[in-house]
């Protein structure tokens, strides 16, 4: 049984500018028979999200929950929309009667 070697290669390739340290990582790779997994970084923002995350360890903060909120996304994101829609329900309730 022959596992096959993969690696996740994040490398920027933008406009005017391809990384060279990117395309040598993914040379050495190939020639060391791994099957690369090429994702390209396309923009300053995303770039900068990755070396935040990934190279720095920061954990991102979000405008939308306050910045410093530690609760999940998910939760807070179904708790927001529950809200809304008893909001409009409430609101067209009173518009009716």
């Amino acid at each position: 049984m022959n596992a096959e070697k993969t690696a996740i290669l994040y490398r920027m390739v933008m406009d005017k500018h391809v990384c060279p340290w990117g395309l040598r990582a993914r040379h050495l790779l190939k020639s060391h028979g791994y099957v690369v997994d090429d994702r390209w970084l396309t923009t300053r923002e995303q770039t900068d999200a990755f070396k935040a995350v990934y190279i720095q360890k920061r954990e991102l903060k979000c405008a939308c929950v306050g910045g410093d909120s530690n609760v999940p996304l998910g939760f807070l994101s179904l708790t927001e929309n529950v809200m809304m829609v008893l909001m409009a329900a409430w609101m067209g309730w009173m518009a009716w009667v």
